[in-house]
């Protein structure tokens, strides 16, 4: 959708504005005037960025643009974004959601490079990868929000369960005594599941890229192609891991809250450009989407979105197999069932949204990790540049939602690495499995 399709409350270049035309004595006598022509908006358009945010704080910055263009893929954690439109908290903020729904994260990347898709519900990894090339066509990005933690699993076929595989360390035991092609799927290359698989694999001891094969999957298409024999397992974000579970093709093998708890996600993602001319639409886009988030969080309401997203239009899923894992009821196909306290959180009051710095460093020492980065790259220098952390900070403010202190933080995985974001070269330099 190009620009000049869009509704516009400012111009950016106020160009009804001449010499000629305004008799200026003073610059208290200009902005008057020009208010009068232009509007808040178009006055604000021409005032710098520290002015501006300070002036939104008062409430006089309006977005620039009306309509968004907002893509997701039917996951259950596209529900901040859904629920952001369908129960009209973009209204309350001036704009309106445009959903998309996409087929594959492919197709969400390209249309966020061409700018069809202003903004979307996006794995975290492939806006770092899309950042430095390594994910497609090379586009400077940006990163507004995480949309929740928690939440995805790896799903292993019925028929590894009947060779006694349930496990990550049976598993080993299966590919060192039977040799054969293992197949595993992903959804996206330097994507979050990639990683999680990735990392789980090599916790035991099995490497992800010579021991087994892997492949890319959309999210939607995993099970049917397990149905049919096209692989041994896959890692993907829910319902369909419980999907296989009801539809009795697989089961639960581990969750990725079980691989690193309340790990980031999914993330509310768009070009750097659309960030940088659009803050005020940005801003508003991101308050929607916190107080989405933070009706989800309440347990109470969870029943009720699972029924929203369950529609056509969105997952296309039955309410039941959404629930029980948005809900945190977990059965996992081999006949265990438990209440996990680490289910798929949304807001978490702001620990959930705000955009670490640590955490998108670390999808770029996996991404070293693996190959898909041939050298080390700036870390910190680049998790500054892609994650919004002010812009978050202001809409978070306006919607009371708390802010941490530190832009770090510190989490424990399964394979007992501690990672803190202090020495990443180090860190992603030290694991033994690896490319």
């Amino acid at each position: 959708m190009s620009d000049s399709k869009l509704v516009m409350t400012g111009s950016d270049k106020p160009a009804v504005v001449g010499a000629g035309t305004l008799e200026l004595n003073s610059r208290r006598e200009f902005m008057k005037q020009a208010g009068a022509l232009l509007g808040a908006a178009g006055i604000m358009s021409m005032v710098p960025m520290s002015t501006r945010a300070a002036a939104y704080a008062g409430g006089s910055d309006a977005p620039e643009i009306k309509e968004i263009n907002v893509g997701f893929i039917p996951l259950t954690d596209c529900a901040s974004v859904v629920l952001a439109s369908v129960m009209k908290f973009d209204e309350k903020y001036g704009i309106k959601i445009n959903l998309s729904k996409e087929a594959s994260w492919a197709a969400v990347r390209d249309k966020l490079v061409n700018g069809e898709l202003h903004a979307a519900h996006v794995l975290y990894g492939l806006v770092y990868g899309v950042q430095l090339g390594i994910g497609g066509q090379k586009k400077d990005m940006s990163i507004l929000m995480t949309l929740n933690n928690n939440g995805q699993a790896i799903t292993l076929s019925n028929q590894l369960k009947d060779k006694g595989a349930t496990t990550g360390a049976t598993l080993k035991k299966l590919v060192d005594s039977e040799k054969r092609d293992y197949t595993f799927a992903q959804t996206f290359p330097t994507g979050t599941h990639a990683m999680w698989l990735y990392y789980w694999l090599a916790s035991y001891d099995i490497n992800p890229l010579t021991d087994v094969k892997t492949i890319t999957v959309p999210p939607p298409q995993m099970v049917a192609n397990m149905r049919v024999g096209n692989m041994d397992g896959f890692c993907v974000g829910e319902p369909w891991n419980n999907r296989a579970i009801y539809d009795k093709i697989g089961f639960t093998a581990a969750t990725t809250q079980d691989i690193w708890k309340d790990h980031p996600e999914k993330v509310l993602g768009c070009t750097a450009e659309f960030a940088q001319k659009y803050p005020n639409t940005a801003r508003a886009l991101i308050m929607a989407v916190l107080e989405a988030s933070k009706y989800i969080d309440d347990m109470a309401n969870r029943r009720k979105v699972a029924e929203i997203i369950a529609d056509k239009s969105y997952v296309n899923c039955p309410v039941d197999v959404i629930d029980q894992r948005l809900e945190g009821k977990y059965e996992d196909g081999l006949g265990k069932k438990w209440n996990d306290p680490n289910y798929m959180k949304f807001c978490n009051d702001g620990a959930v949204n705000f955009p670490y710095l640590s955490d998108g460093m670390w999808f770029l020492t996996q991404h070293k990790r693996w190959d898909l980065l041939k050298e080390d790259p700036d870390y910190l220098a680049v998790a500054k540049q892609i994650n919004q952390i002010d812009l978050y900070k202001q809409a978070a403010s306006q919607v009371k939602v708390a802010v941490p202190k530190n832009v770090m933080r510190t989490s424990k995985l399964i394979d007992g690495t501690v990672w803190d974001g202090k020495d990443p070269k180090k860190y992603a330099a030290s694991f033994k499995v690896r490319a």
